[in-house]
């Protein structure tokens, strides 16, 4: 069996965990406290990072990049696409919210509400104020994505939309993702909502939505499959 380390806010633990169970692997998680430099962990990963995955030899892998592209070289239905611009586009998306969306949103949202409350930090209204803003940015480009594809990187599910999805849970648990915003009556951002709603359906998602975290309240709706 394979273990997880990770931390529950940490949406690229929530990722792996995703890919994992899309795939039918088992596995158990072991919750780790990166901030802690717990010797035992940098032992795994000196980098002190999550996610790291113990393979049932005792084989480690770290980076959530390279265990999601390892997990799905070495199992069924790939998760990148079959051709090379289907695979490129998947790469493209991954990287805009691995990376883009979670220095712009993920970071100053979560990090603010959630990290700095576990590490005894002070939040930062500036910043929360930011990531609000970019949040709203980032949405419409999914609005425009989504009225033009079945899935974010096209018609086919993908990585893309796990990679997305982690960052939108993290984001939900906190009540941050303003799903009932309208415009001239009519729901602002419908495409991404209903996108979401078909995510966090499939089974490999639920036990994210059964996440809790410590001294954090999630939001009421958090664990509702429909809103």
């Amino acid at each position: 069996m394979y273990t997880l380390y990770h931390h529950p806010a940490d949406p690229f633990s929530r990722k792996v965990r995703l890919v994992l169970a899309e795939k039918g692997l088992e596995f158990t998680t072991k919750t780790e406290e990166p901030w802690k430099y717990r010797p035992e962990f940098l032992a795994m990963n000196p980098a002190g990072e999550v996610p790291v995955l113990e393979e049932p030899d005792g084989h480690i892998l770290c980076g959530h990049h390279p265990i999601c592209e390892y997990i799905d070289e070495i199992t069924s239905r790939p998760l990148f696409g079959a051709y090379a611009r289907d695979k490129a586009e998947v790469r493209r998306l991954c990287d805009w919210f691995d990376d883009k969306f979670f220095h712009e949103v993920t970071y100053y949202l979560a990090g603010e509400k959630i990290m700095k409350r576990l590490t005894g930090g002070v939040p930062d209204s500036d910043a929360i104020r930011a990531g609000k803003t970019n949040l709203a940015g980032h949405m419409n480009y999914m609005e425009w994505l989504l009225k033009q594809r079945n899935w974010l990187a096209g018609e086919a599910f993908s990585m893309a939309d796990f990679a997305a999805a982690a960052q939108f849970s993290v984001l939900d648990y906190l009540g941050e993702v303003p799903w009932d915003k309208t415009e001239n009556g009519l729901p602002a951002f419908e495409e991404t909502k209903n996108w979401y709603a078909r995510v966090k359906s499939r089974p490999s998602f639920r036990p994210v939505l059964a996440d809790r975290i410590t001294g954090v309240i999630a939001a009421p709706h958090y664990g509702d499959l429909d809103f």
